[in-house]
């Protein structure tokens, strides 16, 4: 009875061993979305906003700051950053980066994209940050300007962390704003191999690339917890889909899946729509908040400081009075009313020599004015004058005109030409003459100073201190820059080898202006030979481009 007993255990558990080997693995959630590419709408979606481990989906989030930093000028694809140990010692997928290690930022790229490496991944956000911890953080913020509100990131490669996850939906999002904002990057999520500096990878999605005809990329993704992922987009004539699949049980399964979503989605779109480009994305940094040191000017305390101040030179000083009082004294005694009655008569013989005039220059006179007049009065004075006795013809011929004027006495210089009786001077100041000294016995005008000469300086008010207070948050605006001759263009597919190389000497030959300089390529894909001109900067590319488009040549804009 007792060996009864323990063989029927030893069955039993035998039973029961069996039937747990036999039991599947409890399979990761799964979760599916489509979209039009052209217009960002919905087509299917099944679990699309149920937050889920991405897996290596998340470098599609770490190539995209990447490029940005990239366009910003931030960094060069030529760019060596340097290996930490902590991304030497991520685990596989993994390119083989050595502790120390410096590697130009564009294999980096390559190993991330195409092989899914993860210590490449953490090793440009290290880079772009400072720190993997701060790059998650930027990954998030760029996530929410995006339109990713159920996407929070942890890590650069994404293998499972608590609290990072992310959506099917927002996996979908960010793929079409990697098409669209990045073109001239997209082409790395279709190469099937590549360079990555240290090694020859392969890409993780080959397989999807190869079976489905018109898909063009973009990311695969494999851990325990997220099963199977990938986010793809194809090209059916004008028609573009992007979808996510989330949760696959196998690379198999996964695909099967896409290509049953593709299929059935390109049929419920139209040929033709209206295309909507994503928004690009809106970051808010903060700013510094600096106070402007301005030094008030003295202008600054006047009563208009908002206006110009003209700085004038003070008005010549008056003459003397003891000098006035002496001339009209010695003056004669002329009769004006007789001088002016033989202003028509021939002019006078010259004052005698003794008498020296000193007077200022007589104005230009104006066109139709009574200049004439004017010299006759002078010359009917100067009669008068020789005509008298002889202490008279020592005097000055400006003092009668003093001497008769009931208004204050000007300046000498305005009085002591005498056709300032018939004609005022203008109110512009004369410039200053010098002063002349007469000869022994004679009498002389004593002139006032020179005017000093009128600054020619404007002082404009001071602004004071300004605005202080702080600054609205400045705006982030990707703009784009030359990160050097590592761009290229493709100039479409052929079936031949030798076909692709006539194409590059033909295009060589008749543009040297534009490829000239160009490194000629003929990349052997499997869809066939792309000819290709390396080495240009990126407004030669794209001007490359847009004239080879002119004439019906395909051509797009890669980077090298």
């Amino acid at each position: 009875m007792t060996r009864f007993t323990h063989a029927f255990r030893l069955l039993c558990h035998a039973v029961l061993a069996v039937a747990l080997l036999g039991l599947p693995a409890a399979a990761a959630p799964f979760a599916a979305y489509v979209m039009d590419a052209r217009t960002g709408q919905p087509i299917y979606r099944q679990n699309s906003d149920t937050r889920l481990h991405p897996a290596s989906l998340t470098k599609m989030m770490t190539l995209y700051m990447a490029f940005s930093a990239i366009e910003r000028g931030q960094v060069r694809l030529d760019s060596k950053f340097t290996v930490s140990s902590k991304a030497a010692n991520e685990p596989p997928s993994k390119l083989g980066l050595r502790a120390g290690q410096q590697i130009e930022l564009r294999y980096l790229l390559r190993a991330a994209a195409i092989k899914s490496a993860n210590d490449a991944a953490t090793t440009i956000g290290e880079g772009l940050a400072g720190s993997e911890q701060a790059f998650t953080q930027q990954m998030t913020q760029m996530a929410r300007a995006l339109g990713m509100n159920n996407s929070q990131f942890r890590n650069a490669h994404g293998l499972t962390t608590e609290g990072h996850y992310s959506t099917a939906h927002d996996m979908s999002v960010l793929g079409r704003h990697l098409f669209y904002d990045f073109p001239q990057y997209y082409n790395l999520f279709s190469r099937r191999s590549a360079d990555a500096g240290i090694a020859q990878v392969a890409s993780t999605n080959r397989r999807f690339l190869d079976a489905y005809a018109g898909a063009d990329g973009i990311k695969t993704g494999y851990t325990r917890a997220a099963g199977f992922n990938l986010t793809a987009s194809a090209q059916r004539g004008n028609r573009r889909l992007i979808a996510t699949v989330f949760g696959g049980t196998s690379t198999a399964h996964r695909n099967q899946v896409m290509t049953e979503l593709l299929d059935s989605s390109f049929t419920r779109i139209p040929d033709r729509v209206r295309e909507v480009r994503p928004q690009p994305p809106r970051l808010l940094v903060q700013a510094t908040t600096r106070r402007a040191q301005v030094a008030a000017s003295p202008a600054a305390t006047q009563a208009e400081p908002q206006r110009l101040v003209l700085q004038a030179s003070p008005p010549p000083a008056t003459r003397p009075a003891a000098a006035a009082s002496t001339l009209v004294a010695a003056a004669p005694k002329v009769d004006l009313t007789e001088a002016l009655r033989l202003a028509g008569a021939t002019a006078a013989p010259a004052a005698p020599p003794g008498v020296a005039l000193v007077s200022s220059q007589r104005p230009r006179a104006r066109p139709g004015s009574a200049a004439p007049a004017a010299d006759a009065v002078q010359q009917a004075l100067a009669t008068a004058v020789a005509s008298d006795d002889a202490p008279a013809q020592q005097a000055s011929l400006a003092a009668p005109v003093l001497a008769g004027s009931a208004r204050p006495a000007p300046s000498p210089r305005r009085t002591a030409s005498i056709a300032a009786v018939a004609q005022p001077e203008p109110a512009a100041a004369p410039a200053p003459e010098p002063q002349m000294q007469a000869a022994p016995g004679t009498l002389s005008l004593d002139s006032s100073r020179a005017p000093k000469p009128r600054s020619e300086t404007v002082i404009l008010a001071a602004m004071g201190e300004g605005d202080l207070s702080a600054p609205e948050a400045l705006e982030v605006v990707r703009r784009p820059t030359d990160s050097g001759r590592n761009w290229g263009v493709s100039l479409g597919r052929y079936t031949s080898q030798a076909e692709a190389d006539r194409l590059l000497l033909r295009l060589a030959l008749q543009d040297g202006n534009l490829f000239g300089a160009a490194r000629r390529h003929v990349a052997n894909t499997n869809r066939g030979f792309e000819p290709q001109f390396g080495n240009l900067s990126k407004g030669h590319a794209e001007l490359a481009c847009e004239r080879m488009q002119s004439r019906s040549q395909p051509c797009q804009v890669i980077a090298n």
